[in-house]
């Protein structure tokens, strides 16, 4: 468990495409009773044609919408949120903790195979083509970046239970939850 961080929950559901960042992420905004966004409805459209077109971004494709997604934590610190994005290197995450320093890490990874799988089967612009430089760019957490690493294989609620508890997290009592 990680020590108590001020305030509400700032937490980025993370990992490379196919991971199912939008899913946990959305379930467990909803189980913290928390505003919820995904990162991808940050990116320029150029950057949305470009991984389409299968082309991997680059750093200064990056650098902007990065900006925008610790700019969305920031303005979260008060109310909490989660925000899926893939943050897959160490210094992406740099960026996103410098919106606030209550920004918790939930990693989520799994096998190369079952990945590329869920990526075939969805309707999204990122296409599987670019699962392996995903997977050459992503650097996993750090122990002094505060967050866990989750397998991608149990079911989403199970996922987010194991993440509120590992965090040390208050979640809604049923009765709590905005309908």
């Amino acid at each position: 468990m990680v020590d108590v961080m001020p305030g509400p929950p700032l937490v980025v559901s993370m990992g490379i495409s196919g991971t199912g960042k939008s899913a946990v992420g959305a379930a467990l905004a909803e189980r913290l009773g928390v505003p919820y966004a995904d990162g991808d409805d940050f990116h320029p459209r150029s950057n949305i044609e470009k991984m389409a077109s299968g082309t991997p971004l680059t750093d200064e494709d990056r650098w902007p919408w990065l900006e925008l997604v610790a700019g969305w934590l920031a303005e979260h610190q008060e109310s909490g949120g989660v925000i899926a994005c893939s943050a897959l290197r160490r210094v992406y995450r740099d960026v996103l903790r410098s919106g606030s320093d209550q920004v918790l890490f939930l990693h989520l990874v799994g096998d190369h195979d079952l990945i590329h799988e869920r990526m075939e089967k969805r309707d999204h612009f990122m296409p599987p083509t670019l699962l392996d430089s995903q997977e050459r760019t992503l650097e996993p957490l750090e122990s002094d970046e505060h967050g866990w690493a989750f397998d991608i294989t149990p079911p989403i609620e199970d996922i987010v239970d194991a993440f509120v508890e590992r965090a040390g997290l208050q979640a809604l009592a049923p009765e709590e939850k905005t309908s």
